[in-house]
């Protein structure tokens, strides 16, 4: 048993470190073309698929490296522990876009937010477009933001996990 919770733990640290090189590669793909701002739900969908593939296939690797056997609560230890490590490596990343990289990044959301919320909407009052961003800058404080980016990538994490464990899992014989 000490030996699968080593196995757990290098296959958490390597897939983690798979995922969130993979996720950073994306995401700098994003930024040298211009659209790391705009929330475009094609690039989440792109995002998910590769946490997605990338979470399964450390469960196809585990369950391979233990005798053809992986538990549900194995499954979600490593999808959570994946999760966990690739969205620090993407918590690392963004705090350099936004310092270094390109420290306009929160204006320019913030902004086309305000653009977009405007166009669907051409009757909202001024004091609401002012209530929503001064929501949105209190949400995009590194703090907040690192936090809500840890509980997305564990709660996507866990639904794969799940999702994945219940159709991957063998379990041993009594």
């Amino acid at each position: 048993m000490d030996n699968q919770n080593s196995s757990i733990k290098s296959i958490i640290i390597s897939y983690g470190i798979v995922l969130g090189s993979i996720s950073i590669a994306f995401q700098l793909m994003l930024f040298f073309l211009d659209m790391h701002y705009k929330n475009d739900s094609t690039a989440g969908i792109v995002a998910l698929l590769i946490s997605s593939g990338t979470i399964i296939y450390s469960f196809i690797v585990f369950k391979k490296a233990n005798d053809g056997y992986l538990s549900l609560s194995d499954a979600i230890k490593i999808g959570l522990g994946v999760s966990l490590v690739s969205a620090i490596m993407s918590i690392v990343y963004t705090q350099l876009l936004v310092n270094f990289l390109d420290p306009d990044t929160m204006q320019k959301s913030l902004d086309l937010a305000m653009d977009n919320m405007r166009a669907q909407n051409p009757d909202i009052p001024q004091d609401a477009l002012d209530t929503a961003r001064t929501i949105q800058e209190k949400m995009s404080s590194p703090l907040v933001f690192s936090a809500i980016q840890i509980i997305f990538s564990l709660f996507f994490g866990f639904i794969i996990s799940l999702i994945g464990g219940l159709i991957i899992k063998k379990s041993r014989p009594e």
